[in-house]
């Protein structure tokens, strides 16, 4: 029966003196306000500063896990506060004392407490995860399968005048960047112009992705798509309302293929909704802070692959932590074709280094075990 199975496992597990417990002793979290060193502008905000919730983990053999969370409420409902409410709540009620070696049982019970809080589960999520990897000495990607060694990122340039969106522009290719992500939606007019800018200023070698962050209506997309038909595009980004489906599904194949969910994306849930015929996306834009962590982005990642959804990951303003986390996800996705992983270069600090290599717009992982991420000493 599979009771005695059961009762088997754990007698075995539990008198078999080789495998080592790595139970967790500590279960911290803290808050801290970052400043921007380039403040932006999106379709329905202006940005100068984020506030990151950090979670770290530390088990009996002294190993370290760290994660981030970084909230937006316009996105998920979960602000600073909610977030903030939920770590204190569950952190170390649902962690304290268990085995890190039961990762799959303790995303489950995560999952189960706080299911109105991604961004809080996607913190104890990455710390969960770059403990389980650190047990096995092994990065987190080579875990879930690595499939990719590198991948180019893009860089933002948020909503701006054409003559700060050129001088950003060329300040980002002399750094190395082949990829810029601009952001528009406030004013469809600007946008074409601006864009119409950018591409005469920069030539054709560099691609331009455009993120409209549901500012349009489907009139003012489909007027749009016909001013920047010359102009090359990637890909656009979340045009539409998120709720307006129906919207999109309206839109020609072709324009579909190449259009980018992300406020239309929460979860694994709606990553099925979207695969409703006509599908409305081509393209998914998977955030860890709107799905809850690695394990659901990775639900999400291989529902894309099954379907032939090509896959973006983003992020939002976030510690190293955060976009390491989402990078070994990215390389371990087969799916995988775009990277928008730029959230940590505008923060004034950081409390936290390593995890991956950038040069020259290339995002690489480094060899360390776990997400290969360190809290700096004087944190």
């Amino acid at each position: 029966p599979q009771c005695c199975v059961n009762n088997l496992v754990k007698n075995r597990v539990k008198s078999s003196p080789g495998i080592p417990i790595m139970k967790i002793t500590q279960a911290t979290y803290w808050i801290e306000r970052l400043a921007l060193t380039r403040p932006y502008t999106i379709a329905y905000e202006h940005i100068d500063s984020v506030q990151n919730l950090f979670v770290q983990l530390k088990t009996d053999d002294g190993a370290i896990g760290l994660g981030v969370a970084s909230p937006a409420e316009e996105v998920t409902g979960e602000g600073v506060q909610k977030c903030r409410q939920a770590l204190a709540d569950n952190l170390e009620n649902l962690l304290l004392g268990t085995d890190i070696r039961y990762l799959k049982t303790r995303l489950r019970d995560m999952e189960s407490a706080m299911p109105g809080t991604p961004a809080a589960r996607a913190a104890i999520d990455m710390a969960l995860h770059d403990l389980w990897a650190k047990h096995h000495g092994l990065p987190l990607v080579d875990l879930l399968g690595r499939v990719h060694r590198s991948l180019p990122t893009s860089i933002t340039i948020g909503i701006e005048s054409i003559e700060e969106s050129l001088e950003d522009a060329a300040e980002y290719i002399d750094r190395g960047f082949r990829i810029l992500k601009v952001k528009i939606g406030r004013s469809m007019e600007e946008d074409v112009e601006r864009l119409h800018r950018i591409r005469q200023k920069i030539g054709r070698e560099t691609n331009i992705r455009v993120d409209v962050n549901q500012g349009y209506s489907k009139d003012q997309f489909e007027n749009f798509l016909k001013q920047t038909d010359l102009l090359d595009l990637e890909f656009v980004e979340q045009p539409l309302d998120a709720r307006d489906l129906e919207g999109m599904r309206r839109l020609p194949e072709t324009v579909r293929a190449k259009v980018a969910a992300d406020e239309s994306l929460l979860d694994a849930r709606d990553a099925l909704t979207c695969l409703e015929p006509p599908r409305p996306f081509g393209i998914y834009n998977i955030k860890l802070m709107k799905c809850g962590g690695i394990e659901p982005a990775m639900q999400i990642a291989g529902i894309a692959h099954l379907a032939g959804i090509d896959l973006m990951w983003g992020c939002m303003d976030e510690s190293v932590v955060g976009i390491a986390a989402a990078l070994h996800a990215a390389l371990a996705s087969p799916a995988t074709r775009y990277l928008d992983l730029d959230g940590h270069l505008d923060l004034a600090r950081d409390p936290i280094k390593g995890g991956f290599v950038l040069k020259n717009g290339e995002l690489s992982l480094t060899a360390n075990p776990g997400l290969g991420v360190k809290l700096l000493a004087d944190n």
